[in-house]
């Protein structure tokens, strides 16, 4: 490589310079605090793991997005994470061992081969919630209302919530006795609302009914009385259809009674992670931006690889998206600049305001450079034998 380009980084891989950082790492300390308000706690997993654990049940959709190497001391192939989720799920699984609930939250870099969309990022700054071991729709109503008080903090208070429920779908593809192929080819043109598709999919072998049920998901969109013509529409589908909707509803009416709940948009269309979700599923949008800004819902069996075949629920988000998704701008940098020296009143007086909290930068001898260059707007100087703080002159 020239000189010139060696600072060069890989296409999709960025830096986050100062101003960014401090705005990066308030933001990832809020969404912490808020979590752990909630209940959450706060788990680390490894960068790196053996490939087989790490792509083990629902992390097996994620093989093509997972950097791969070989362990030099071991031989064996290990895996950067692409994904947090599986990681939490085995640290409850394996190591927890909890017979309660398990409330998990987490933030980090992950590692993916490809960016999700266009201009997107390669290493995401993955943060999320789950929470295991509780079937019910109030996990997943709690999941739903964390994911908006989230958005909340960050200050993306225009987004438009979709909800979904996969068990919808996949009980009419049971219901028709679809093949495979046939399932994940109406599965994406249901995904692209491409009508004339969908039609020319179901025109061969499928039978009337089914036919009219799966085709009437494209309309089967909007606000909550969307539910109410899903189940007429609907009637005579298989019980798990309408045991679908029911979690549907029940998870909605949950989460709209937290005090500034938006209204949800419903759209049984929406299939985003079909061979990962097992139930409810969400996802977030905001206005001029393409793709969702946060995503979630159910996915319960994911344990089961680790020895524990808990119910899952749980969302995760892109803190550089939001970034980009937020107009605040970085707090100012604030300071105090001290003098060189090794006088021992200067240093006393260094370590006591640092130790109330202030940011002290000291002088390297012989520097001169302007208070603003290490981004103070105070300074430490002598006068009659006390250190004081004043403003930069």
């Amino acid at each position: 490589m020239p000189t010139k380009d060696r600072w060069l980084l890989p296409e999709g891989v960025e830096e986050i310079l100062p101003a960014e950082a401090r705005r990066a790492e308030v933001l990832r300390r809020g969404l912490i605090d808020l979590f752990n308000a909630w209940g959450y706690e706060l788990v680390m997993p490894p960068l790196i793991e053996y490939l087989e654990s790490l792509l083990t049940g629902a992390g097996q959709e994620l093989d093509i997005q997972t950097f791969k190497l070989t362990d030099q001391m071991t031989g064996r192939l290990m895996g950067v994470r692409p994904d947090m989720t599986p990681q939490a799920a085995r640290i409850d699984a394996h190591y927890l061992k909890r017979s309660a609930p398990a409330r998990l939250c987490y933030a980090g870099s992950v590692l993916r081969t490809r960016p999700d969309g266009f201009g997107g990022s390669r290493e995401p700054l993955q943060f999320g919630a789950e929470l295991f071991g509780y079937a019910g729709p109030q996990a997943d109503a709690e999941i739903l209302s964390l994911m908006i008080a989230a958005l909340r903090l960050a200050g993306i208070r225009e987004a438009h919530v979709d909800l979904g429920h996969v068990g919808v779908f996949r009980g009419l593809a049971q219901q028709a006795k679809l093949g495979a192929e046939l399932e994940t080819d109406l599965f994406d043109a249901l995904q692209r609302k491409a009508r004339n598709d969908v039609e020319a999919l179901l025109a061969g072998g499928v039978p009337a009914a089914s036919k009219n049920m799966i085709a009437s998901l494209l309309d089967l969109s909007g606000d909550r009385e969307v539910l109410a013509r899903a189940r007429e529409q609907l009637r005579g589908a298989p019980e798990p259809v309408m045991r679908a909707l029911a979690e549907l509803q029940a998870t909605a009416d949950l989460a709209m009674q937290q005090p500034g709940a938006p209204t949800f948009y419903f759209d049984l269309a929406e299939l985003s992670g079909y061979h990962y979700y097992t139930g409810v599923v969400f996802s977030a949008f905001v206005p001029g931006y393409g793709r969702a800004v946060a995503c979630g819902g159910r996915y319960d069996g994911i344990g089961r690889a680790f020895g524990r075949d808990r119910a899952a629920t749980g969302f995760g988000a892109d803190l550089r998206q939001w970034l980009r998704l937020t107009s605040a701008p970085a707090a100012a940098p604030a300071g105090i600049l001290a003098p060189d020296g090794g006088d021992a009143s200067l240093l006393a007086e260094v370590t006591r305001l640092r130790a109330e909290g202030s940011r002290v930068v000291m002088r390297l001898a012989g520097d001169k450079s302007p208070a603003a260059d290490f981004g103070c707007d105070r300074e430490l100087v002598n006068k009659n034998g006390r250190w004081i703080v004043q403003p930069v002159k």
